[in-house]
């Protein structure tokens, strides 16, 4: 397993410095990828068509809430500070630099409303930037009710946590990886906010992989599933004790451990193919490559990219197709998320060509 991951990050390293145009592409997907993802986790409704427009265009398109478009605009500029701070210095990690990201993504206090059994309801205060006031807890998929670390140890199981991670960094001990997936289950395990725990935990991996020059990762809807098992049955090894979670090996993580692996894998795979990519019929779509069934959807695809006003009859004459065939195409490129066309009759491209 580590074996695979060393000789992907050997290969990875092998292709640096990227060729401008490819390196661009890449950052343009990473940043729509990555937000639309992490957010999306978290039960954020929008679109990752809709999270294109409004994060490299500045539009709004569609239905969705205004909170939620708000919190994507904010979790990218949590990124970019992340992210800046990850690769112009070697400063320690420090608990105000969580608690900024905290107050990034947030933005601002916010009340939430909860109705109780009995028609009741009650109303508590999630604070941006500032650890938890109240005990926090998640019920399983299994129907369990699992505590996090109450308000009263938070501050210093963080503390213990930040000084661990900046430790065992200056150490050498542990691989870049290896502490990305550590400080990832011990911080779950503090639950140090009462909102916006994951997000935190996945911008604080990207963090710790950009800070060694490793390439930052996604951790895609798709699997969230498997995400979440894999610290469930963790969990289980470790026991529902919080201190003996913010404190958990690599041997208690072991099945959360084999899951990150496997996702910094395919995600350097990703990264490799996508730059070593020479193919303009080649496309990408949210970290995947797209498997076209006719030669012919790659040449809607360029078309419409290069020429958005382009029309349906023009679109038969590129695909030689007759207009039927295309729009049956292109219906099809819509429900999957491939392009949406626009109001003025434009059509807009998500998938990516690697060239």
């Amino acid at each position: 397993m580590m074996e695979n991951l060393k000789s992907l990050y050997e290969q990875w390293m092998a292709l640096q410095p990227l060729e401008e145009r490819k390196r661009y592409l890449l950052s343009q997907r990473f940043t729509i990828d990555y937000n639309y993802n992490s957010n999306h986790i978290e039960g954020n409704t929008l679109t990752y068509g809709q999270t294109e427009l409004l994060l490299l265009f500045g539009r709004v398109s569609g239905e969705g809430e205004l909170r939620d478009f708000d919190e994507m605009k904010a979790s990218q500029v949590g990124l970019k500070m992340m992210t800046e701070v990850a690769t112009t210095g070697k400063m320690p990690l420090t608990q105000n630099f969580i608690r900024q990201l905290h107050k990034t993504l947030l933005r601002e206090d916010y009340t939430v409303y909860r109705n109780l059994p009995g028609g009741m309801y009650t109303s508590f205060v999630i604070h941006a930037g500032q650890y938890k006031t109240r005990p926090n807890s998640v019920i399983t998929r299994y129907g369990d009710r699992f505590e996090y670390a109450s308000p009263e140890e938070t501050p210093a199981m963080m503390t213990e946590l930040v000084d661990w991670y900046n430790e065992a960094e200056q150490s050498g001990k542990y691989t870049p990886v290896e502490l990305a997936a550590l400080f990832h289950y011990r911080y779950i395990r503090i639950h140090p906010f009462e909102d916006g725990n994951g997000r935190i935990a996945r911008l604080m991996v990207n963090y710790i992989l950009a800070r060694h020059d490793w390439p930052m990762i996604v951790v895609r809807s798709r699997k969230k599933s498997e995400y979440l098992e894999a610290l469930h049955r963790s969990d289980l090894i470790v026991g529902s004790n919080p201190s003996k979670g913010a404190a958990a090996t690599l041997t208690d993580i072991r099945h959360f451990f084999k899951f990150f692996v496997s996702i910094v894998a395919s995600e350097l795979k990703y990264n490799i193919e996508f730059a070593n990519e020479q193919s303009p019929d080649v496309w990408w779509h949210d970290g995947e490559r797209i498997a076209f069934r006719s030669d012919s959807t790659a040449k809607l695809l360029q078309a419409m990219n290069l020429e958005p006003e382009i029309t349906i009859e023009q679109l038969s004459s590129v695909a030689n197709i007759n207009t039927a065939a295309v729009k049956k195409q292109l219906r099809q490129m819509t429900q999957k998320g491939y392009i949406q066309r626009r109001e003025n009759g434009d059509w807009h491209v998500f998938a990516t060509s690697s060239v």
